[in-house]
């Protein structure tokens, strides 16, 4: 035991920068989110109006989650709990990764099994470093609530939702771990697996009923698949049930388990699912080039996101007839969401173009992860020996850039082709198929100013690439999804590319903002390349 949080103790020290980040910023954009509210919608007949607004919209509850009556804290619960759910979840994800896996991976656990302590030693001081980090951000998320003037005791149970969301991914983080055979595969099936969570609970809200008054959704069956929407159940601030609590509780520490009894089955640098590393006799002629080659490591990544944009376009096709339907049955919601959607758009469209939204994140997102396979590269020791062949470190740089372009312009469509074929099939009516697909590629070029400003820090600070990839994205979520809620400034908000997205088919294409993200794309991937010649390789 001693050494378990000795070992404990050894990561949490490595950790200490990017977990205070984290524990931080989540509990900041919770206490600015109360603040937000208590400033902005005072009055019980402000915060009535948004929130039947809310119950009225199928993809707000899909994107935020479900109303749950009036009060301040309810509507501060409502606001920001999903995003928050989501945050905790990524953060416990990721520090198991970068402890178990990753370690294993990097060689680190060889020098560790030299020791004599057993070889699930690290995997408990991971679950224990994992418990305390969500236990520091519960408390966080707990004070940042009472500190905006919230009630004390739905403060710690909205906090306790949002930490045991975080210990639940901690747990099943864990279990993939042991079965995934690389810290790659590892991370993008558990980030995938918080995303999944966060769909399903949307799904269940979108479909939810709305009571006569429109202050409370009842969430359909979705939701009860997913831990965000158990947390969401906790209803804190209005009727408060721990039992999801416990729920939550139960499943990570059987997770934890069913962790710990997989790494004691396997052998070190072993996985439960074994990588195929059969190959050809001959190599063909894409990897001679490294502009092929980048395309070669890329592909199977590559095909992980464009499934998981597709099924996020299909449910978008699916559920949107059903949404149109629910909706038709409740005349008093029809002639609200009449007046509130714009022009001739359809509620058909509304959700589709919300769906889509969350594509170019994606989108966003896969990119990011194909550029920096190069700080992987430098880090591991494989960029030195690349660039001692007669290739240049710009075309390095500009083979990884070029890729990423592909992969975020590839996700981006996915969503969009299937989003359309399914609405296309159902006959749900709203835009035409061409627009929906055209929807989607609207969001590429904000889409791609990440990857090339992750790369942009790659040339220039190589260590920062990363924290500063992700954070970026976080960020311009924050300012997409809450600037005016925090009532931030527009120039502030401006700062977000997805605000310069056009929100097809509610909206025109809008091509003075697609050619102002392309611009500083291009801007900052050629400034990328002149700088990466300027610096040596760094471990």
């Amino acid at each position: 035991m001693n050494a378990v949080v000795r070992l404990a103790l050894l990561q949490a020290r490595r950790d200490r920068g990017i977990l205070a980040a984290w524990i931080l910023g989540i509990a900041g954009l919770g206490y600015a989110a109360a603040t937000a509210v208590t400033t902005q919608f005072g009055a019980d007949g402000e915060r009535a109006a948004l929130v039947a607004v809310a119950a009225a919209s199928p993809a707000f509850l899909f994107l935020r989650g479900l109303p749950d009556g009036i009060s301040t804290g309810a509507v501060t619960f409502f606001q920001g709990y999903s995003f928050t759910a989501v945050l905790a979840g990524l953060m416990g994800t990721f520090l198991v990764v970068r402890h178990t896996r990753a370690d294993e991976d990097l060689g680190r656990f060889e020098l560790l099994g030299s020791t004599p302590v057993s070889r699930t030693a690290s995997l408990y001081a991971t679950l224990l470093l994992g418990s305390g980090a969500n236990l520091v951000l519960a408390l966080a998320v707990a004070a940042g609530f009472a500190g905006a003037g919230l009630p004390a005791t739905g403060s710690f149970l909205a906090g306790a939702a949002v930490g045991l969301v975080g210990l639940f991914f901690v747990g099943l983080a864990a279990v993939v771990a042991q079965i995934m055979p690389s810290a790659r595969s590892t991370n993008g099936t558990a980030a995938a697996l918080v995303g999944a969570a966060y769909l399903i609970r949307g799904a269940g809200d979108a479909l939810g009923t709305a009571n006569m008054s429109l202050l409370q959704v009842t969430p359909a069956l979705p939701s009860l698949f997913s831990p965000i929407g158990w947390g969401q159940r906790v209803r804190p601030f209005t009727d408060a049930d721990p039992l999801p609590l416990l729920m939550l509780g139960g499943a990570a520490v059987v997770l934890g388990g069913a962790a710990v009894a997989l790494r004691s089955g396997r052998d070190l640098g072993a996985s439960y699912i074994t990588a195929d590393e059969s190959g050809a006799e001959r190599a063909g002629g894409g990897p001679a080039s490294v502009g092929g080659l980048a395309w070669r490591l890329q592909r199977g990544t590559l095909a992980g996101w464009c499934f998981s944009a597709a099924v996020l376009g299909g449910v978008a096709g699916g559920l949107g007839p059903v949404v149109r339907d629910a909706l038709a049955k409740n005349p008093s919601l029809m002639e609200l969401m009449s007046r509130l959607v714009p022009g001739d758009a359809t509620m058909v469209d509304l959700f589709t173009t919300a769906m889509l939204g969350i594509a170019g994140v994606l989108a966003a997102a896969a990119g990011i992860q194909a550029v920096l396979r190069l700080r992987a590269e430098e880090a591991e020791g494989r960029a030195e020996m690349l660039l001692a062949v007669p290739a240049s470190r710009f075309r390095w740089l500009g083979a990884a850039l070029a890729v990423a372009a592909i992969t975020t312009t590839a996700v981006a469509a996915a969503a969009g082709a299937s989003a359309a074929a399914v609405l296309a099939v159902m006959e749900a009516g709203g835009s035409s198929p061409g627009v929906v697909f055209a929807a989607a590629l609207a969001h590429v070029p904000a889409a791609l100013v990440f990857p090339a400003v992750t790369v942009l820090v790659f040339a220039l600070a190589p260590r920062w690439s990363s924290p500063f990839g992700w954070a970026a994205l976080a960020v311009a979520l924050v300012l997409g999804q809450f600037g005016e809620l925090l009532g931030l400034p527009v120039w502030l908000q401006d700062l977000s590319p997805f605000r310069h997205s056009s929100a097809m088919p509610v909206e025109a294409f809008d091509p003075g903002g697609a050619l102002l993200m392309a611009a500083v794309a291009l801007a900052a991937g050629a400034a990328a390349g002149r700088l990466i010649r300027k610096r040596d390789l760094a471990a």
